[in-house]
């Protein structure tokens, strides 16, 4: 610890070594500590937008971990990661947390190449079980015998990894797994799961009132510990004939404890102090409240579990929800809903960030919340599809992947008729790699017989829903940006097909669909003020690629596709391969993703990947001199 800190009752971020310094500080230095924290997360969040209902319930938790631990030797595996940001400022990063989220700035989720307090990198649900299960036995093989600890949340626990996971690491010897049981996941926790813990949670007095007798018991002089011994075993007893608090984490080979306050130091320190002198697996249950500390978090988690920038004193984000692609989506389903009873809603513990709390108020016996299980949920619209429904699955596209076996197997075999509403598609800009949303294209597209729009507008998402409810019996995605639509081109012609718009005698044609199309427009513009002439080829069904689609672009010496999608698998690619089977002999290129996405904003993302109306004019000119001039 650096010298000259005021060593009572005060201890500050800027002042320790961390996570080091943390083992040195009575409680009510920690206690201070967190005060700050919370400070700085509810300051830095409502400047860069984030993961803040989250981060505010786990801060005594995380501390407590860092208390008891010694990372890096020690391996904390973060369950998703949005919920690490204490912990990066538990590890020395207070100094960049400001740049949390931005361009060239720390992530918003755990990176090993940011931190050697990383273990490994995470965005998606469920998988914390299963990374601490190999990292465990890599560090038996290598003969270490630090601990290795995964934090979970209770919503994370929908996932079958999880069960999976949990399955194989009974017989793990310095192996903890820590239950952030908050009682949410993204929206409120639902199923069986939620109210097993609901049974375990309503233990809690009676464990608290057990502790205090014992307590109590124990300062009794000469007859208290045998008594206090005797009372402790008969409550053992009584435990496990009608409490049941444990049954199913032991009958996997764990050690149970809990469930225990999750803002109490002293607790969370006792408990995780008797974790470590077990010689077999433990499972320890701490229960948070997600937005703790923050009054308008605590009351709407939900909105506060991943915000925009917003005003500390009111809680008003700075960018209004109530008008965006999610909730343009929400609503027309409601619509098609009212007139047709078949049509049900699914969402995998989404139900405000897909726009599904419409048709969930609406419909509610028409609404299903799965949790977190993305693969259940498809194979479950499948089985509902077979009974004649109209199964309408909204998910964001990076968690869509999840489901890509039971989108073959379970679907489109069986030539089943599903509505994919896949939000969040193409580049979300500040959560980066792991939540980009450019790989459901070449996935979806990979899939016979599957059909796939993607709107360039708010009325293009509702022609386009209306048609992949009623007209395709298929797997049918509609697939469509996070945000709202601020297009500007022009509507006056729009249809599920495509459009061509010519300027008459142009050897260019410009290619795209969805968002980049209005960059395409635009950039049209300028190029119309340089004299390069170029005609606009705009999809919005984009697969399959239609034969006479092709026979448009035959016709043209140059033919650039702008596409925001990753390349490898893409419509682009698709559609170069069909203009070489009619052995097209002028020039074709592509400009699309080669890569993973690091975090950004959705402008600078575009830009980098050359999609933005300036790196289109600046593309296009280059290719008039080179293809069309030369």
């Amino acid at each position: 610890m650096k010298e000259n800190k005021n060593q009572e009752d005060r201890a500050f971020l800027r002042d320790l070594v961390l996570p080091d310094d943390l083992k040195n500080l009575t409680i009510r230095q920690c206690h201070f500590l967190c005060s700050e924290i919370r400070n700085i997360l509810i300051s830095t969040v409502s400047k860069t937008g984030g993961h803040l209902a989250s981060n505010l319930g786990v801060v005594e938790l995380t501390m407590a971990i860092h208390r008891n631990f010694n990372s890096p030797e020690d391996k904390i595996v973060w369950d998703v990661g949005h919920q690490s940001y204490v912990h990066k400022l538990l590890t020395g990063r207070a100094g960049q947390f400001s740049t949390l989220r931005q361009e060239d700035g720390i992530s918003g989720f755990p990176k090993p190449d940011e931190s050697e307090h990383d273990t490994f990198i995470s965005g998606h649900s469920s998988t914390s079980v299963s990374v601490a299960c190999g990292i465990a036995e890599a560090m038996k093989h290598q003969g270490k015998d630090n601990y290795t600890i995964a934090v979970i949340g209770d919503g994370a626990m929908t996932g079958g990894m999880f069960y999976e996971a949990m399955n194989n690491a009974g017989k793990l010897k310095n192996f903890i797994v820590i239950l952030n049981d908050n009682n949410m996941s993204i929206s409120k926790n639902v199923g069986a799961m939620s109210r097993y813990l609901t049974q375990l949670r309503n233990t809690e007095k009676y464990i608290n009132t057990k502790r205090a007798v014992e307590k109590t018991l124990l300062n009794i002089p000469v007859l208290g510990a045998p008594v206090a011994k005797g009372i402790k075993n008969a409550k053992d007893s009584v435990k496990n004939r009608i409490l049941e608090q444990s049954t199913m984490f032991e009958d996997m080979g764990f050690i149970y404890l809990g469930p225990v306050n999750g803002h109490s130091l002293t607790e969370l320190d006792e408990v995780i102090q008797i974790a470590k002198s077990y010689d077999r697996p433990v499972f320890i249950h701490a229960k948070t409240v997600k937005g703790k500390g923050y009054i308008p978090a605590e009351k709407n988690p939900g909105e506060y579990h991943g915000i925009s920038k917003f005003d500390i004193v009111t809680g008003n984000p700075e960018v209004s929800a109530d008008e965006c692609y999610s909730t343009v989506f929400g609503r027309e389903l409601v619509k098609l809903g009212e007139n047709d009873d078949r049509i049900c809603a699914i969402t995998a513990a989404m139900k405000y960030g897909t726009g599904l709390q419409f048709f969930a108020s609406a419909f509610p016996d028409r609404f299903y919340d799965v949790g977190i299980a993305e693969q259940h949920a498809v194979t479950f619209a499948g089985g509902l599809a077979s009974m004649g429904q109209i199964p309408v699955f909204a998910v964001y596209s990076t968690f869509l992947q999840r489901s890509y076996d039971q989108i073959i197997h379970d679907a489109a075999i069986g030539k089943l008729h599903i509505v994919l509403a896949v939000d969040r598609a193409g580049v979300v800009g500040e959560d980066g790699e792991t939540h980009q949303g450019l790989l459901d294209v070449p996935m979806l597209s990979s899939v016979p017989g599957t059909v796939i729009y993607s709107p360039a507008c708010y009325e293009e998402v509702r022609m386009c829903l209306k048609k992949a409810v009623y007209e395709d019996k298929c797997i049918a995605a509609v697939r469509y940006p996070r945000g709202a639509d601020d297009s500007v081109f022009d509507k006056s012609s729009l249809n599920t097909e495509y459009t061509l718009t010519e300027s008459g005698n142009s050897e260019i044609l410009i290619i795209s669909y969805g968002r980049v199309y209005n960059e395409v427009c635009k950039a049209k513009t300028v190029l119309d003020g340089d004299n390069i002439s170029a005609d606009l080829l705009k999809l919005t069904k984009i697969y399959p690629v239609a034969d006479e689609l092709v026979d448009i672009a035959m016709k043209y010496r140059c033919v650039i596709f702008f596409e925001e999608s990753m390349g490898s698998g893409s419509i682009s690619e698709k559609f170069g391969s069909m203009l070489a089977e009619r052995s097209y002999n002028g020039s074709y290129s592509t400009v699309t993703a080669d890569d993973f996405m690091k975090q950004a904003s959705v402008k600078s993302c575009l830009s980098k990947l050359g999609l933005s109306c300036e790196k289109i004019t600046e593309y296009v000119r280059k290719r008039s001199f080179t293809d069309v001039k030369a």
